[in-house]
């Protein structure tokens, strides 16, 4: 009993400078306080919004949700959301311990990330309007599929906030539903079950795309990520005007970058080892009156090499593989993968060709990408021109002191001889 007693007087003592310094009825709304090491601290001073399990002196309640910080002095250090199961265990939201985590901050918060985006409208229906950590929303994505919204909560703090993130999603976009797909695997991390569960109003199980002058089908209840791979839209439309002669799309999976190709390729082949997504890819095809697209449901590796064994080149050739790397131990792996692909395609290439390659795998650093790309070029014997470096588009923002947020690599490629 005297244990318990000296356990609740060290909880109140550490609590007592924060919560002093909060404004007039702020406790009630956020009563628990962590207290973080010296080295904790420094990663918000440096720009990087998480704190790990290792770093935390003192935890709050067993109960997940918005949390004060102080340093091992007891200072303020401002307002996190407390995830106590996960090794990521806090993530911050606001440095000024004054600000009241209220509705009002989430809807301001979320308001200015969709803001930013003003300017996609214009071009496409479908794009990214919260980008987590990049936008200062910590494990928060939202997507905009034309009139509805697909969000992912990453995080158990931010779960017991969904209410509030609902309510202000509807009032700055006022969709016509909202989808979560909550079936990450990192929910399970966070304690979480993963669920693909629907939040407001109605959400179609299919959506039309549109993007510039292309549009196809987005599967927001079962599809790749929240129904389409939206961070690749404006190196699709690039690649759509660059396109020339025969165009091979490697992994091409619903065909987002073959409509693309295909506007300005005389022929396109589109490789996927999924029949089914061929047969989505035939009918986005279809729907943009497409004829130049065949749908080959083949493995790509496979495919390349018995087309260099064929001599068979192509003009255009776009390799954008799914995540090789998908931790730090399988990066070895993983290179080795991405290199042969890329040389089997610089091989293939026509005199004057082109080639699209990406990288979506966040273990495989730019450097990285960039040295497995010239030692492709070397083993191939040929002379390629680096045309152009890729990175995310505008809706997918990568925060320079938060190396978590970029992931998506590409560089545009000219054979010279």
């Amino acid at each position: 009993m005297r244990v318990m007693r000296e356990a609740q007087r060290k909880k109140r003592r550490i609590g007592a400078h924060i919560l002093l310094a909060l404004p007039t009825g702020y406790v009630e709304r956020m009563q628990d306080v962590a207290r973080v090491t010296t080295k904790g601290a420094r990663r918000w001073e440096a720009g990087h919004p998480w704190i790990f399990r290792s770093d935390v002196e003192v935890r709050p309640s067993d109960t997940p949700g918005v949390v004060a910080v102080e340093d091992h002095r007891g200072k303020p250090l401002g307002s996190a959301l407390w995830s106590p199961k996960s090794e990521i265990s806090l993530r911050l939201l606001d440095k000024n311990a004054r600000v009241a985590i209220d509705d009002d901050w989430w809807r301001s918060r979320i308001g200015a990330a969709i803001s930013r985006r003003a300017s996609l409208g214009r071009r496409a229906n479908a794009y990214r309007l919260v980008h987590g950590e990049g936008d200062g929303l910590p494990s928060l994505i939202c997507d905009r599929y034309d009139r509805w919204l697909v969000v992912q909560l990453l995080s158990a703090g931010l779960e017991q906030v969904r209410t509030t993130i609902i309510e202000a999603l509807e009032a700055c976009c006022a969709p016509d539903g909202i989808l979560a797909r909550n079936d990450a695997s990192v929910r399970v991390r966070e304690g979480l079950e993963r669920e693909t569960v629907l939040l407001s109003g109605d959400v179609p199980r299919e959506i039309e795309v549109v993007e510039e002058e292309v549009r196809f089908v987005a599967a927001p209840w079962d599809g790749q990520k929240t129904g389409a791979f939206l961070d690749q839209r404006e190196n699709r439309v690039l690649v759509g005007t660059v396109a020339r002669g025969r165009a091979l799309d490697c992994f091409s999976y619903h065909g987002s970058f073959a409509l693309h190709l295909a506007r300005s390729a005389t022929r396109v082949t589109a490789l996927d080892i999924s029949a089914a997504a061929l047969a989505r890819g035939a009918e986005n095809a279809r729907r943009n009156e497409l004829t130049n697209i065949e749908f080959v449901e083949a493995d790509a590796f496979e495919f390349l090499r018995a087309a260099e064994r064929a001599g068979d080149p192509y003009d255009t050739i776009v390799v954008d593989p799914p995540a090789f790397a998908k931790s730090r131990q399988a990066l070895h792996g993983a290179l080795r993968g991405y290199k042969e692909i890329n040389l089997r395609a610089m091989r293939l290439l026509a005199p004057g060709g082109l080639l699209f390659t990406a990288s979506c795998s966040y273990h495989l650093t730019r450097p990285l990408f960039l040295e497995m790309l010239e030692a492709a070029a070397a083993d191939s014997g040929r002379r390629l021109a680096l045309r152009e470096l890729r990175g995310q588009p505008l809706d997918h923002p990568e925060i320079l002191t938060i190396p978590e947020t970029g992931y998506l690599k590409g560089a545009l490629i000219e054979a010279l001889s």
